[in-house]
């Protein structure tokens, strides 16, 4: 028998690759590892990151028939390189390897480093801005067109280009146990809908699609764009902006090595008549900070915000498995609706999908404690509690600083009001799981046991210390950074996505958004940037921007 590497379809055979199809047709992709000399190039426009905001907004520039040249850091990789193995994952796809941390290593941050960013590697769950983090944009931020009714056509936009709806199939059991304890308790749960066409239901999105059903960058915008003309450069970093005046003159890059992480000395210089961000918050405002953008307020690289994320570990005697099946597929937003968007912290209930080198490297303990826990990881379930920051004169979020080499660095104190919302948000998920029927429930502390009633549960973790290091605190979602607002003294970026003080410089990414969203931020990026990409379109080439469709 012959053996392939190549995925098969039940009925249909081998799985398309579209990269490669793509490649094979003669789109211009230039793997920046492999050049033997500096190169300078031109276009109408630059865009610097291929995830989300770049992904979008390169399909709806290239559709307007403008020449479009993408820098993206990560590699280029399609679905014949997605093997489903943790080992392979991490180091190819994510940032730092998985591992990008906090400034004082308090929170573990999962960011993608790939050609299509963050939509490669999360884990599908797609969600509108709610309505509540509009109206306090507009109320606090000016943002007077960013209502839930102007940014309606735009996300029903997006939905039906990347196939986002609600998930169909029984959710699997880590997902289903959310729900049942939360039935019990009266706590609403709802269904997550999720950017996917003709999913296998595998489960291991974080790594990857093989087979191409999750919608990401990857597949549906980048490969429409390359097929109009556009330009792809992999292993390239962004280094600096240059000014001339309040105009970008050029952009300078650094080719990578094949590792993707030491400079090869090949320089690539690129000019355009205007240049796109999307390089994520965090990278976007680091671009910024090195090429001295204007700053008059000092406020780059501030109000950076994440959804700290609070995680516990329920033992349940049936299998649970949390590692097959869709990964988020239930939620609850009741914790965010139990107070005022501006008061206690509030907080939105999912379920993690349970990988072993994930899982391992999140629990807490060492030695025989963690060996136990993970001999019986086939039993786990996992519950996580999103904590909605920026709503409160007690949470600002944190600062993006540049390190001695230049790279970016996250300073993310952890305020007793976030602090407040770790403690409650451990409490509601450990009644959860003994509600659904967990014969021990873990928080994820260091300090913390293995609880085998809701009672010694509750006192437990009300007497826990909540300091840094201790409760273990991870988030997927960076937002803010670049701040979305018309007024230069609440943001640097103008509510049509320009950049205060530069006339030809736009951000088209999470790095707008003046607090975080309140829910997994894919869907707000999508519609945003499809927003502002198509008024960009428009004024680029003085025509209506085409509709992007599948």
């Amino acid at each position: 028998m012959i053996k392939t590497n190549i995925p098969l379809t039940p009925a249909t055979g081998p799985i398309p690759d579209p990269i490669q199809a793509g490649l094979a047709a003669g789109w211009e992709v230039t793997d920046c590892a492999q050049l033997d000399a500096d190169r300078t190039l031109e276009a109408d426009v630059v865009i610097v990151g291929s995830g989300a905001g770049g992904g979008v907004t390169a399909e709806i520039l290239t559709l307007a028939g403008l020449k479009v040249l993408i820098v993206e850091e990560g590699a280029l990789k399609s679905s014949r390189d997605f093997k489903m193995r943790e080992s392979d994952a991490y180091p190819a796809l994510y940032q730092e390897s998985g591992a990008r941390k906090t400034r004082d290593k308090g929170i573990n941050i999962l960011q993608g480093r790939t050609v299509g960013g963050t939509t490669v590697v999360n884990w599908t769950t797609s969600f509108r801005t709610p309505p509540g983090t509009l109206n306090y944009w507009t109320e606090h931020f000016g943002l007077k067109s960013y209502t839930p009714e102007a940014l309606a056509p735009w996300f029903a936009m997006m939905e039906e280009r990347l196939s986002i709806h609600e998930w169909g199939t029984a959710p699997n059991a880590n997902n289903d146990l959310l729900r049942q304890g939360a039935a019990k308790l009266g706590i609403p749960t709802a269904t997550i809908h999720r950017n996917v066409n003709g999913c296998w239901n595998l489960g291991y999105c974080g790594m990857g699609c093989p087979t191409n059903a999750k919608q990401s960058m990857l597949v549906t915008t980048l490969p429409s764009a390359l097929k109009r003309g556009a330009v792809l450069l992999t292993r390239l970093r962004a280094e600096r902006f240059q000014f001339k005046g309040e105009r970008v003159d050029q952009l300078d890059c650094v080719a990578l090595d094949a590792a993707g992480l030491a400079p090869t000395g090949r320089k690539v210089t690129l000019r355009a008549k205007h240049f796109v961000l999307a390089g994520g918050a965090i990278n976007s405002p680091a671009l910024l900070m090195r090429s001295a953008a204007p700053d008059p307020h000092g406020l780059l690289g501030k109000r950076t915000f994440l959804h700290p994320t609070i995680i516990s570990a329920g033992l349940f005697e049936q299998r649970v498995d949390g590692y097959a099946g869709a990964p988020q597929s239930v939620y609850s937003d009741h914790f965010l609706h139990t107070g005022p968007i501006d008061g206690p912290v509030g907080y939105k209930l999912e379920a993690p999908p349970l990988h072993p080198l994930l899982l391992s490297s999140t629990m807490p303990g060492f030695g025989a404690r963690h060996a136990d826990m993970m001999r019986q990881f086939p039993h786990l379930q996992g519950m996580l509690a999103l904590l909605r920051d920026g709503f409160h004169p007690e949470s600002v979020g944190g600062s993006v600083m540049l390190n001695s080499g230049g790279a970016p660095v996250l300073d993310y104190p952890i305020t007793d009001f976030l602090w407040d919302g770790v403690r409650r948000s451990l409490l509601t998920m450990a009644e959860v799981q003994f509600a659904a029927g967990a014969k021990e429930v873990a928080p994820v502390h260091e300090q913390a046991g293995r609880y085998s009633s809701w009672e010694a549960a509750k006192q437990a973790i009300n007497n826990l210390p909540y300091k840094v290091l201790q409760a273990k605190v991870v988030s997927a979602h960076v937002m803010g950074g670049c701040t979305l607002s018309d007024d230069e003294r609440l943001g640097v970026v103008g509510a049509d996505g320009r950049y205060h003080g530069v006339s030809n410089l736009s951000v088209h990414d999470g790095s707008l958004f003046p607090t975080s969203i309140g829910a997994n931020p894919q869907l707000s990026i999508y519609g945003i940037t499809a927003r502002l990409a198509s008024a960009l379109a428009q004024q680029l080439t003085g025509k209506p921007a085409p509709r992007a469709s599948a």
